[in-house]
């Protein structure tokens, strides 16, 4: 205890509170800026886009620790002299880090490229706050008109195992879509044969319908 008390000394802590305030000193109110909007974009990304289309909230921390782990990274390495070149292959090793965990859906791999690439042009952007805001906000667009039905209609898939088998030969096609429609309650206007067992008179098959 009295080691404690002789180690906290007044000047010692005084010295203390000057090396925080010398370290807010540095963090200049751009860096807070960027922060806030490229915060503020992921949000926008993964909250009222990706979460409106998919209800999936267990991607939430894989998201968003990606994107403030790349910006902080990028942001603090662009300090220093560092091409655009090595800027990308930083995103890139990022991105693999990710891919080797497990195997990820097609979806889920598009927003992970996007909050990283929002958090690399956060960074590293020369603009100003507004062309920052105005850049994220293309990508949001972007990814809002695509993932809705403006611009083009919404396909869905299912894998589904299929056991009349009978149905599934090219002349019946037309009976086959009527009784998935019918078990399934999805509007399914084209199917993928990937599999048959005779066997077990069943076949695996992919389903592709419109919401």
């Amino acid at each position: 205890m009295n080691l404690l008390q002789q180690t906290l000394t007044p000047d010692t802590l005084q010295n203390v509170q000057t090396a925080s305030f010398e370290l807010f000193d540095k963090l200049s109110s751009k860096f807070f800026i960027r922060l806030f909007i490229d915060l503020v974009s992921v949000f926008v990304l993964i909250r009222l886009i990706f979460y409106k289309n998919y209800k999936k909230a267990d991607q939430y921390l894989t998201f968003f620790a990606f994107n403030l782990v790349i910006f902080l990274i990028t942001y603090l390495l662009n300090k220093v002299e560092m091409s655009m070149g090595a800027a990308f292959g930083l995103f890139a090793v990022f991105s693999m880090l990710r891919y080797r965990t497990e195997s990820i859906s097609t979806k889920d791999m598009t927003y992970l490229f996007l909050v990283i690439a929002i958090g690399l042009l956060s960074a590293i952007s020369k603009g100003g706050w507004d062309e920052l805001a105005l850049l994220n906000s293309i990508i949001l667009i972007a990814t809002f008109l695509l993932e809705s039905n403006w611009l083009i209609k919404k396909e869905f898939t299912k894998n589904i195992i299929y056991d009349n088998i009978n149905l599934i030969t090219p002349e019946k096609r037309t009976e086959l879509l009527a009784d998935l429609k019918k078990r399934t309650g999805f509007n399914v206007h084209r199917v993928e044969i990937q599999e048959i067992d005779f066997l077990k008179d069943a076949t695996r098959m992919t389903i592709y319908f419109y919401e």
